[in-house]
C-alpha cells in the first residue's frame, strides 16, 4: 500500500490543481460576463465596424451620441457666463468647436425588439485622432488643450496612447472637396506626370551620368529592334553594383525598371529620355505599399505613346482617389448617419453638434441662425435629454439633478446597476439588452463614465425611459421616422440649450430662440438683463475689486445706478446700470476726463478706475466683437489688445437699435426687475455645470436726480466739497 501512496498524494495534487483552475476559469468568466460589453473601434478594425454598424443604424429606432474632447474653453472669460447673450452663447460655442479635438466619439443605435419588449443598444465606442493622411494637400491639424480636461479624462483612465497611436483619422465634407478639386485639377495639366523642368546640366558629374544613361538607353532600345528582327532578345543592363535597368513588360510593352537610383538621377533620367528618345517614355507606377516604380517604356508610335500616358494618367487619378476616400475615415459614420435621417439623441448636445458639424462637415458659420439652418439639413431630428427632462415637471421632481450620471442613476436603476429585481420601480422602468459582435447581455456592471460610447449608451437608456414616461408606445413606433414623428415628441425635438444656466433654448428647425424653465432656479430667478445697460470695462488697475469699481461709478450717478458690478477675469468686469442713457454716459464722462488731462480729473472719482491709462470702455456690442475673435489670450484685457482694439472708449448713443437688439435676444426690452445685489463673481459658470446659480434682481428704486446733472456739476460739486475738507484741516 505504501508503494501506491506516492500515485494517489499526485492524483489528489492534480485533482486540487484542476478544482482551482476551473474555479478561476469560471470566475474569469463570470468576471467578463458581467463588465459592460462595449465595442471599442480604431483603425485597425474600423472597416468592419463600420459595416456592421451600417446595418445596426438602418434597423434602429434612434442613435445615441457623446463626445469626449481635448478641451471645452479656451479661456476663463470664455466660460459660459450670466450675462451672456444668446448670439454670444454661439460665438463661445464656435470657438471651442474650432480650437478643441474629439479624442472619442460614442455611437449607439437602439432597435426595439417586439418579441423581447426591450431595446436592443448597440455600444460602439470609436477612439478618433486627426492625423495627416494624404500625402500633398491634406491639412495639418493642430488644437488645444484644456489641462483640466485632460486632467479629468485621466481620472478616468482614458487611453492616450489607444487614442494617438490607433485613432481614426478624417476628413470633413469640404475637405474632400477641396482635396478632390486640385486632384483633377492637377491632372488636368498633366502635373501628375512629374515632369522636371528642362534646364542645361551644370555640374560635371550630371553631365558624364546623363551620358551613361544616354548611352544605356540607345544600347536597350537598339536590342529591342535587333530581337524584332529575330536577333537574340535583349537582357537586363547592369549600371554599377547598386544600380540595374531590367526588362519587363508594362501594359504590353517592353520597359526598363529602374532599380538603385537616388531621387536626383531619376529627374536626370527623365530629362534625358524627353531630350533624345521620342520612342520611349518615363513613368511612375505606385506598387504594392505605396512603394513606387520607376519605369522607362517602348512604344512603337506617338499615338501609341499618348495611349500608354492616358491610362498611367488615369491609373494615377482613380489611385488618387482611392486614398482619399480612405482619408475620409471616420466621417463615413457621420455620412451615415445623416443619409439615414434617424432620430439622434444626445444629452446637453450643443456643443457636440457644433463639434460634429466643424470637425466632419464643413466650417461653422459666423451666426447661429445659419448654423442651425445648416445643421437641420444634415440631421432633420435631434433631441437633447436635458431639453427633455427639464420639460416635465414629474422628471424634474424624479430628479435632484438633470447631470447624465445623475439622470441614469434615477431614470434607469435596473439598467445602470445591472441586476434584476422584484421592486415595482425596477420593473417599471424600459428594459434594454446590450448587444456587441451578436452577443447578448442584459447582465452587466457599470461601465466607464466619461468614455463616449458608455456615455452614449447612458443617454439613449434615460431617452428610453424618459419616453416611457411621456407614454410612448414603442410598438407603434417600427421606425425611427415614426419616432421622430411623435406626436408627444414633437415640442421636444429640434431644440437645444444654447446656455444651461440661463435656460436659452434654440430651435434647429426655425432659428428661434426662446428661454425655457430650467427647474426650480428660473421660478426663483424670472429676472431678464438688459444688455443695452450694460458696460464693459477692462485693463483697469489688478487691484481693484467689484465693490470698489462700483463705489466709484456710483459718487458720480447715485447710489442706486449701478445694479451690479460681475468679474469676467481679472482684468475686465460688466457694470449694469438701471437706465441705458447711463452706458453711454458713464462712456462720455470718461473719454472727458482722459482727454482733458486737467489737476480736476485727479480729484475725480473715476481717477481710481483710470488710474495707469490702459483702461478701456465700451457697450455689450465690443464683447460681442471681442469673443468672435479666433485668437486665444487667457486674459479678455489681452484679447481684446490682440483683436485690434486702438481705442480708450467707445462711445455710443442710445436710440432704438438697443431694444431692437434685445428683442433678437429673446428678452424683454423693457424695465428689468433687479436689485441692487452686489456680484463680485471670479470664476464664472461652467457649461457642465448644473449646480450654478442664477443672479438674483429684485426690485429697486432708480436714483433719477443724478441723471439731470451735467458732468462740470459735479466736478464743481467734487471740488467744493474737497476745498471744505482741506479748510477744515487747516
Amino acid at each position: 500500500m505504501n508503494a501506491h501512496r506516492p500515485v494517489r498524494a499526485l492524483s489528489r495534487a492534480l485533482s486540487r490543481a484542476l478544482s482551482q483552475s476551473s474555479s478561476s476559469s469560471a470566475a474569469a468568466a463570470a468576471a467578463a460576463e458581467s463588465s459592460f460589453p462595449l465595442k471599442n473601434v480604431t483603425k485597425s478594425n474600423f472597416e468592419p465596424a463600420l459595416a456592421e454598424l451600417r446595418r445596426h443604424v438602418a434597423a434602429a429606432d434612434f442613435v445615441a451620441v457623446d463626445l469626449e474632447m481635448s478641451g471645452v474653453t479656451s479661456a476663463p472669460w470664455r466660460d459660459s457666463l450670466e450675462f451672456d447673450r444668446a448670439d454670444v452663447s454661439y460665438l463661445k460655442m464656435k470657438d471651442s468647436a474650432e480650437k478643441f479635438a474629439l479624442l472619442q466619439f460614442g455611437v449607439c443605435p437602439f432597435r426595439w425588439d417586439s418579441g423581447k419588449k426591450s431595446f436592443i443598444a448597440h455600444p460602439h465606442n470609436f477612439y478618433i485622432f486627426p492625423r495627416q493622411e494624404l500625402p500633398v494637400g491634406s491639412p495639418t491639424y493642430e488644437f488645444l488643450c484644456q489641462t483640466t480636461s485632460i486632467d479629468f479624462l485621466a481620472k478616468y483612465r482614458f487611453d492616450f496612447n489607444m487614442c494617438i497611436h490607433e485613432g481614426i483619422s478624417y476628413l470633413s465634407k469640404g475637405q474632400e472637396s477641396e482635396a478632390l478639386r486640385r486632384l483633377h485639377l492637377a491632372y488636368e495639366d498633366g502635373s501628375n506626370l512629374k515632369e522636371v523642368r528642362d534646364a542645361p546640366f551644370i555640374k560635371i558629374v550630371d553631365t558624364l551620368f546623363t551620358e551613361r544613361m544616354k548611352n544605356k538607353f540607345t544600347e536597350w532600345r537598339d536590342g529591342l529592334l535587333r530581337s524584332r528582327n529575330g536577333g537574340l532578345p535583349f537582357q537586363g543592363i547592369s549600371c554599377d553594383h547598386q544600380q540595374h535597368l531590367e526588362t519587363i513588360f508594362f501594359k504590353m510593352r517592353p520597359a526598363l525598371s529602374l532599380n538603385g537610383f537616388t531621387a536626383h538621377q531619376l529627374k536626370l533620367i527623365q530629362l534625358v529620355v524627353r531630350r533624345h528618345f521620342q520612342d520611349l517614355s518615363h513613368v511612375q507606377i505606385n506598387g504594392e505599399n505605396s512603394c513606387q516604380q520607376q519605369l522607362v517604356v517602348h512604344t512603337d508610335s506617338e499615338d501609341d505613346r499618348e495611349s500608354l500616358m492616358k491610362e498611367v494618367k488615369d491609373e494615377h487619378l482613380r489611385l488618387a482617389e482611392t486614398e482619399i476616400q480612405a482619408a475620409v475615415g471616420f466621417r463615413h459614420v457621420i455620412d451615415l448617419l445623416s443619409s439615414e435621417k434617424k432620430l439622434i439623441v444626445g444629452h446637453n448636445c450643443f456643443l457636440d453638434i457644433a463639434h460634429i458639424y466643424r470637425k466632419f462637415v464643413a466650417p461653422l458659420p459666423s451666426t447661429a441662425e445659419e448654423f442651425v439652418s445648416s445643421v437641420n439639413k444634415c440631421f432633420p431630428h435631434i433631441i437633447d435629454t436635458k431639453v427633455l427632462l427639464n420639460a416635465d415637471i414629474l422628471l424634474q421632481n424624479r430628479m435632484r439633478k438633470t447631470s447624465l450620471s445623475s439622470a441614469f442613476t434615477s431614470l434607469c436603476p435596473q439598467i445602470s446597476l445591472g441586476a434584476k429585481s422584484t421592486d415595482l420601480a425596477f420593473q417599471m422602468c424600459v428594459k434594454v439588452e446590450v448587444q456587441v459582435d451578436d452577443l447578448s447581455s442584459s447582465n452587466w456592471n457599470s461601465g466607464a463614465k466619461h468614455e463616449a460610447g458608455y456615455d452614449a449608451f447612458m443617454t439613449g437608456c434615460v431617452f428610453a425611459q424618459a419616453c416611457g414616461h411621456l407614454g410612448i408606445d414603442f410598438e407603434a413606433c417600427l421606425t425611427s421616422e415614426k419616432l421622430a414623428h411623435n406626436e408627444k415628441l414633437q415640442k421636444h425635438i429640434n431644440l437645444l440649450f444654447l446656455s444651461w444656466s440661463k435656460g436659452d433654448v434654440i430651435d434647429l428647425t426655425t432659428g428661434n430662440k426662446n428661454v425655457i424653465s430650467v427647474g426650480s432656479r428660473n421660478k426663483q430667478h424670472n429676472s431678464k438683463i438688459s444688455f443695452g445697460k450694460i458696460a464693459l470695462i477692462w485693463g483697469f488697475p489688478s487691484k481693484l475689486k467689484a465693490q470698489e469699481i462700483r463705489e466709484c461709478i456710483s459718487k458720480v450717478f447715485g447710489v442706486s445706478s449701478v445694479v451690479s458690478v460681475y468679474h469676467l477675469d481679472e482684468t475686465a468686469v460688466f457694470v449694469q446700470f438701471n437706465k441705458k442713457k447711463l452706458v453711454s454716459d458713464f462712456l462720455s464722462l470718461k473719454d472727458t476726463l482722459e482727454r482733458n488731462h486737467s489737476p480736476v480729473s485727479v480729484l475725480h472719482p473715476f481717477a481710481t478706475i483710470l488710474e495707469g491709462g490702459h483702461t478701456r470702455a465700451a457697450d455689450y456690442e465690443t464683447y460681442k466683437e471681442i469673443c468672435s475673435s479666433p485668437n486665444a489670450k487667457v486674459l479678455f484685457a489681452d484679447q481684446a489688445k490682440a483683436f485690434g482694439i486702438q481705442w480708450k472708449t467707445k462711445l455710443v448713443e442710445v436710440d432704438a437699435s438697443l431694444d431692437s437688439l434685445e428683442s433678437e435676444s429673446s428678452l424683454d426690452s423693457q424695465e428689468s426687475e433687479i436689485s441692487t445685489e452686489e456680484i463680485d463673481a471670479s470664476s464664472p459658470a461652467s457649461k457642465a455645470d448644473e449646480g450654478s446659480e442664477r443672479i438674483d434682481m429684485d426690485d429697486v428704486q432708480s436714483d433719477t436726480s443724478s441723471a439731470n446733472v451735467s458732468h462740470f456739476e459735479i466736478i464743481d460739486s467734487l471740488i467744493a466739497s474737497r476745498g471744505n475738507k482741506v479748510s477744515t484741516n487747516v
